[in-house]
């Protein structure tokens, strides 16, 4: 028999999804361990296997295919916990990272510190060269001042370098030669450049893509290569992939060498599986995708049945964390997971988040849990989460530790614990709502038009409220929901992008410069894919896209170009089009006479991996009324539930509020006038009454 392993390392809990030869999907959950990911990645597994009746080294021995999603990169950027990093720029704007593209979140606010630059100034290099605008070479790389600033890296300890200079997506040669200079006279230094990793018009963004790419190197090479030693140790001989921010996997090797790309790679799994989830009960191809975790909201966006993507993805704070820049799934993240902290402020206020348990010390009803009240003991105080049946019974949470936990909030704003417990659990919706509203209505989607897709270990505890409140008709919570992310690696295939600047306009559009540029794109993909080891007979497509925008604005749309293949006949007509009707639908509005401006192709590369038919989790022919015990819920007070065993609830089978259902690794709170139906495609269906 031969198994796929998915795995995602959260920041609370590393989730596994193991596909049998059935096609069926099994979970397992074990908390993560920061210091060591192996260790959880194994827990999970071995949890998982436990329940196939089989060992977690049979697993990985037989496993044909590993896909693995790590938040070790997103983490060391936030944290400032990667390699000792150095930046090479064109003399005369040594300030490219400090002054980054302006912008705040809040135009009147004095007082909030600006951000210091990712690379500091004592360790940014002025190379004496200038390339101008039409990549011709106003003035001729210095190479002395590149040697010289290549020596001072090895006194400085630095183990890697980012280098942008300006004007090289037009013409690299400088670039090329500086990363030449430096192996030579700094053997063993990291070197990311800036024209290779985001060749588009903006020095700040190509510069903050170049170094964070270049800071990663030594850190995740060494991640990876222990990664794969340790599965290596356990017999694992099958394909090692890791997921991409894109929205794809890729190989380990690969994936090494742009590490950049492996930031917020678990999250960007999530839209894949509620694609697929959705597709199996409707044909609405816009879709609203909530994943709850441990740690943090994230809400993502499929419009038309296609990913929504972006270039504004942010590791920390806007503004004022660092800019990713690259193509990547547009997933945002608000501090409301289970293990997010309920405070009170200084105005008396009730908040939840951003601050979080995580796995260590965790909720206080964890065992050897930390002090302080999050929402998942709110929700054990609430009555919503049985601590005897937490994760199938596998841990058993302390009902006494979350009750004093939360009490000590209850008493600041002078409420009973379990109307404490409550006003949690709704400020943890509010924040919910907000971010979904954030990028949906704000962004020209309406939620009452869309199917919204749940996912999380935590996601059952609020979805029915969140979705009401937004007006959500079609409400899906798929039994794999806990592990929504990992399940999305099931779903995935090979993706790759590359990008090559073309710059043209309608009034005068200039086929010659659109295709070179593709070529260029097109070119390295092929190179790439040449290097792959796996999927070499695999289904293959090429998806081409524009970064466009009208003459005189600053940003740019991205305008998908279905159809039209890199080397193809350009129909200006069609492409102007394109544009006009997605900004129209972004902004409201379009200017049929305004000249576009066209600055950025992209080909996306696809290689379809081969996969199993997905099948529903295995029912269990046992009695699914579990008991009947008090949950708290508004404006009832504590109610007579019935708790319900969700792997042996019948297909079908619709369950009236107020009710808990308990699957193994996530329970899910029916309010009163909602009930849940058990689909025959493995999806719990909410229907949420008047």
């Amino acid at each position: 028999m031969s198994y796929v392993i998915t795995i995602d390392t959260g920041g609370t809990f590393t989730d596994a999804v193991i596909q049998d030869h059935d096609g069926r999907l099994t979970i397992g959950k074990a908390l993560t361990t920061p210091q060591r990911a192996f260790e959880g990645m194994y827990g999970a597994i071995a949890a998982a296997a436990s329940l196939l009746d089989v060992t977690p080294e049979h697993v990985i021995r037989t496993a044909s295919r590993l896909i693995f999603g790590t938040t070790r990169a997103t983490n060391a950027i936030v944290t400032r916990s990667t390699a000792r990093t150095a930046f090479f720029v064109t003399a005369g704007f040594p300030d490219v990272l400090y002054l980054r593209e302006g912008g705040k979140k809040d135009a009147h606010d004095y007082c909030t510190p600006f951000p210091e630059p990712y690379v500091p100034r004592r360790l940014t290099f002025e190379i004496l060269e200038r390339v101008n605008a039409e990549g011709g070479i106003e003035f001729p790389l210095d190479e002395e001042s590149v040697i010289a600033a290549s020596r001072e890296l090895k006194p400085l300890d630095v183990e890697a370098v980012g280098v942008c200079l300006f004007w090289s997506i037009l013409n690299p040669a400088h670039e090329l030669r500086v990363a030449q200079l430096i192996s030579e006279y700094a053997p063993g230094v990291a070197v990311t450049l800036s024209h290779e990793i985001l060749p588009i018009p903006r020095e700040y963004r190509r510069a903050s893509a170049a170094v964070l790419d270049a800071s990663l190197k030594p850190v995740m090479q060494r991640f990876l290569e222990d990664m794969a030693s340790d599965l290596g140790r356990l017999g694992f001989s099958g394909d090692l992939l890791v997921s991409t921010t894109v929205g794809g996997c890729m190989e380990v090797a690969a994936a090494a060498g742009r590490p950049v790309h492996l930031s917020k790679s678990g999250p960007a799994m999530v839209p894949l599986a509620a694609r697929e989830y959705a597709g199996r009960v409707s044909s609405n191809g816009d879709i609203i995708i909530c994943d709850t975790g441990g740690t943090t909201f994230d809400v993502g966006l499929i419009r038309a049945g296609q990913v929504v993507r972006t270039r504004e993805t942010w590791l920390g704070g806007r503004y004022t964390g660092e800019l990713l820049a690259l193509s990547s799934v547009d997933i945002r993240s608000v501090g409301a997971g289970g293990g997010s902290i309920a405070w009170v402020d200084d105005g008396g206020l009730l908040r939840v988040g951003p601050q979080s348990a995580g796995a260590v010390p965790g909720p206080a009803c964890y065992p050897g849990g930390g002090s302080l009240p999050t929402v998942t003991d709110a929700a054990v105080v609430a009555g919503y989460i049985d601590p005897h049946l937490f994760l199938g019974g596998r841990i058993t949470l302390n009902l006494s530790a979350a009750r004093e936990a939360v009490a000590r909030v209850a008493e600041r704003i002078s409420l009973s614990t379990e109307e404490t417990a409550l006003a949690i659990l709704t400020v943890a919706d509010e924040t919910m709502i907000s971010a979904i509203q954030d990028m949906t209505v704000s962004e020209g989607v309406d939620p009452r038009e869309s199917v919204f897709v749940a996912g999380g270990g935590a996601a059952g505890l609020n979805i029915a409220s969140v979705a009401r409140a937004l007006g959500c008709k079609t409400v899906l919570l798929p039994q794999t929901a806990s592990a929504l992310s990992a399940c999305g690696m099931q779903f995935s295939d090979i993706v790759a992008e590359e990008a090559a600047s073309g710059i043209t306009s309608s009034d005068a559009f200039d086929a010659g410069v659109v295709q070179k540029a593709l070529s260029r794109a097109h070119a390295r993909l092929e190179q790439l894919r040449s290097g792959l080891k796996v999927a070499q007979d695999a289904s293959c497509t090429f998806d081409v896209a524009v970064d466009a925008r009208y003459r005189s604005q600053i940003w740019e749309l991205e305008v998908s170009l279905p159809g039209f293949a890199a080397g193809g006949a350009l129909d200006l007509a069609s492409l102007a089009e394109r544009f006009h009707v997605a900004h129209e639908r972004t902004f409201g509005v379009r200017d049929p006479e305004g000249i576009v401006e066209f600055l950025t192709w992209k080909v996306r590369l696809r290689l379809g991996l081969p996969r199993r038919a997905s099948n529903p989790v295995k029912r269990e022919e046992r009695k699914w009324l579990l008991k009947r015990q008090g949950a708290y819920f508004p404006k009832l007070g504590f109610v007579e539930t019935p708790f319900y065993d969700g792997a042996a609830l019948p297909a079908d089978q619709e369950v009236d509020g107020p009710a808990i259902i308990l699957e193994p690794t996530t329970t899910i709170v029916v309010p009163p006038n909602t009930s849940a139906c058990l689909s025959p495609t493995g999806s719990y269906l909410l229907n949420l009454k008047s």
